[in-house]
C-alpha cells in the first residue's frame, strides 16, 4: 500500500450487526491513530478493551439511529483501513444538521484517498438523512485541516488550547462547516 500501488477502497455503511462484526478491526484503526498522535478524544496508552468498548457504544448509537458508521475497506484484502461517523442525534431545534466525527485512517493507508472517500460518503449519508448543514472540528495545523479545506469545507475559526494530543500536549482546534 503505497503511492505506486494505491489502495482500491470501498466505503460501506455499517448497520449495528456489521459494526459489531468489524469491532476488532475498527479498534485496530483507532489504536493506530492514537499511537500516531491523532487527537481523537483518547490519550496515549489507550487499551484494546477501551477501544472495543468505544466501538460497542458506536454500534449502540447506530442501533438507536443516532449515528451513521461508515467503514473504508481495502478491496483486495477486505482489511478495514478507515472509518468516519455522522452524528445525527441533535437537539430539537437542529433537525437539519449533523456532526462529522472520528474520521480515522490507519497510518499504512494514508495519502491514498481514503479520507476523501470517507468525506464524500459522509456527505452522501447526510443528504440521505435529510441533513443539509454539517460541522466538524480538527486539530489546528494538521493534515486533516488541509483535507477538509480541499473537500470544500468552510473554516469557521480556531479555539486555542481546546484539547490535548495523546501525549498530553495542548492543541488548538479548528471548526469547519459545509452546507450541502
Amino acid at each position: 500500500m503505497n503511492a505506486l500501488h494505491p489502495l482500491s477502497i470501498e466505503i460501506r455503511r455499517a448497520d449495528a450487526l456489521k459494526a459489531r462484526a468489524w469491532r476488532d478491526d475498527l479498534a485496530d484503526v483507532l489504536l493506530d491513530c492514537v499511537a500516531g498522535g491523532a487527537s481523537v478524544s483518547f490519550m496515549a496508552g489507550l487499551s484494546r478493551a477501551q477501544a472495543l468498548a468505544f466501538w460497542e457504544g458506536v454500534a449502540q448509537g447506530v442501533t438507536r439511529g443516532e449515528r451513521v458508521l461508515l467503514v473504508a475497506v481495502e478491496g483486495a484484502t477486505g482489511a478495514v483501513v478507515g472509518t468516519a461517523q455522522l452524528v445525527l442525534a441533535m437537539p430539537d431545534n437542529q433537525p437539519h444538521r449533523a456532526e462529522v466525527a472520528k474520521v480515522l485512517v490507519h497510518r499504512r493507508a494514508r495519502r491514498q484517498g481514503v479520507a476523501e472517500g470517507l468525506m464524500r460518503a459522509v456527505e452522501q449519508a447526510a443528504t440521505q438523512a435529510g441533513r443539509d448543514v454539517l460541522v466538524l472540528d480538527t486539530v489546528t495545523g494538521g493534515d486533516a485541516e488541509r483535507l477538509y479545506a480541499r473537500c470544500g469545507w468552510q473554516r469557521v475559526g480556531e479555539v486555542p488550547r481546546y484539547a490535548l494530543l495523546p501525549d498530553g500536549r495542548v492543541c488548538g482546534t479548528t471548526f469547519f462547516f459545509k452546507q450541502l
